[in-house]
């Protein structure tokens, strides 16, 4: 799978929208927190990889294969979610930004309801003193969508994807909720 995502990247063209004065996420230095939809994982798995960047991946089975893939990708898994393992994930998580980490939730999984935010990403905040979180959404001007509960996006080979930064905000769930869907209608109505 990690290198299904190396190859089907390498044809990706990226495309960056930010709020002004608003930087792309990466290429902050850790600690941070930033949030991001389930649907866009795939994405994000290519573009950021071999960063270090710690993600919470449930204990699930499913779990599993994608803890093994997103570590050949360069990434930290910190094993267990909002369902399974909360309370450990949650101080994997603290662990891995006191280490210096960029921490990224998927806010909406691993079940959804797609694209309603969890309060991951601030009790993250919370216990670790981060003053704000960043959100940002990866949209493809072609994808294959699958019937899941998410409606996981694949970008299709040689598709330019679109990244919406907004503002940062502070760790309130209702402004993570806000963030997240003003990056989505950034990288939407950016796209090709």
């Amino acid at each position: 799978m990690a290198l299904l995502i190396r190859v089907v990247g390498a044809t990706l063209r990226y495309r960056d929208v930010n709020t002004p004065g608003v930087p792309v996420g990466h290429t902050l230095p850790g600690p941070v927190v930033f949030a991001f939809w389930h649907c866009s994982m795939l994405t994000c798995a290519h573009r950021f990889r071999n960063l270090g960047i710690a993600i919470l991946i449930s204990r699930s089975f499913d779990g599993e294969l994608i803890a093994r893939t997103v570590e050949r990708l360069g990434f930290l898994a910190v094993r267990g979610s909002s369902s399974r393992g909360g309370a450990s994930g949650l101080k994997g998580m603290a662990d891995a930004y006191a280490a210096g980490h960029r921490c990224a939730f998927t806010a909406d999984g691993p079940r959804g309801p797609a694209r309603v935010s969890k309060a991951g990403p601030v009790q993250l905040a919370e216990l670790t003193g981060a003053t704000w979180i960043g959100a940002y959404h990866a949209e493809a001007s072609r994808a294959w969508y699958l019937k899941s509960w998410d409606r996981f996006a694949i970008p299709k080979p040689f598709a330019t994807v679109t990244f919406g930064w907004p503002e940062h905000v502070r760790p309130e769930l209702e402004l993570v909720q806000k963030a997240l869907d003003e990056a989505v209608a950034m990288a939407s109505g950016a796209r090709e």
